[in-house]
């Protein structure tokens, strides 16, 4: 089966260098004859028309659900056109927690991109403090933050990302990790992958597990040599 490779670069990488990135994996895709497929989602102001090989996805880390509109600082899917993209991420907890999306735009978001034929990342994860209160808890949650999204929609990938290891260096123990896939696959049929504080030095243990279907990555894949490994590393696992 085909692992999933994606690099979320947040607020990182420039224009120029966003460019050099895309080239260079895509260079790299093309010359191995890499199968599994690879998602980038540069900063919306590196968004571009990217010529790749057909298994990389160049996708939004955001976007408003409306074509276009009076919505200062935002964007939709008249600038997401322009550039052919149709993948966004949808639900990452740095817009849950941070810049505090309510589930209701959440969803209203989903709905949207799904009735426009959008590839859809949507991610789920519980806080520290939910982590705490034990395995219970923490599903209780991660199901309550699927409520409202269709989960047989075919363009849709779930990510669970453990908000206490998304740039801490922390990381769920294979244990856990195998647990609360396990527990959700019973839910979803899409394909799952992990997130959170992966790196060159864990992901082959990481994607090793059964119910891991591939990872999303942030800081550790931003560097050009990093994200080649880790698509390597995929790439022989499958072999």
């Amino acid at each position: 089966m085909k692992k999933i490779l994606a690099s979320n670069f947040k607020t990182n990488h420039t224009r120029a260098s966003t460019k050099n990135f895309v080239e260079a994996i895509d260079k790299f895709v093309k010359q191995e004859g890499i199968t599994n497929d690879v998602f980038i989602f540069p900063t919306a102001t590196s968004l571009d028309c990217f010529d790749v090989c057909e298994n990389i996805s160049i996708g939004a880390q955001n976007a408003y659900p409306v074509t276009d509109g009076s919505f200062t600082g935002e964007i939709g899917t008249a600038q997401l056109d322009e550039f052919g993209i149709k993948t966004i991420l949808i639900g990452h907890s740095e817009r849950r927690h941070i810049l505090k999306e309510s589930n209701e735009l959440i969803v209203k978001k989903y709905d949207f991109f799904k009735s426009n034929n959008y590839k859809i990342i949507y991610c789920i994860g519980e806080p520290y403090e939910v982590k705490l209160e034990g395995m219970e808890s923490i599903i209780e949650y991660l199901f309550a933050q699927l409520e409202g999204i269709d989960l047989t929609y075919k363009n849709l990938i779930v990510a669970y990302e453990p908000v206490w290891a998304i740039g801490t260096g922390k990381v769920a123990t294979v244990e856990d990790i195998n647990e609360i896939h396990g527990v959700l696959k019973q839910k979803i049929t899409a394909p799952l992958l992990y997130g959170g504080s992966v790196k060159t030095d864990n992901i082959e243990e990481i994607l090793k597990i059964d119910s891991v279907d591939g990872v999303l990555v942030g800081s550790g894949s931003w560097k050009i040599e990093n994200f080649i490994e880790m698509i390597e590393v995929a790439e022989q696992l499958r072999n």
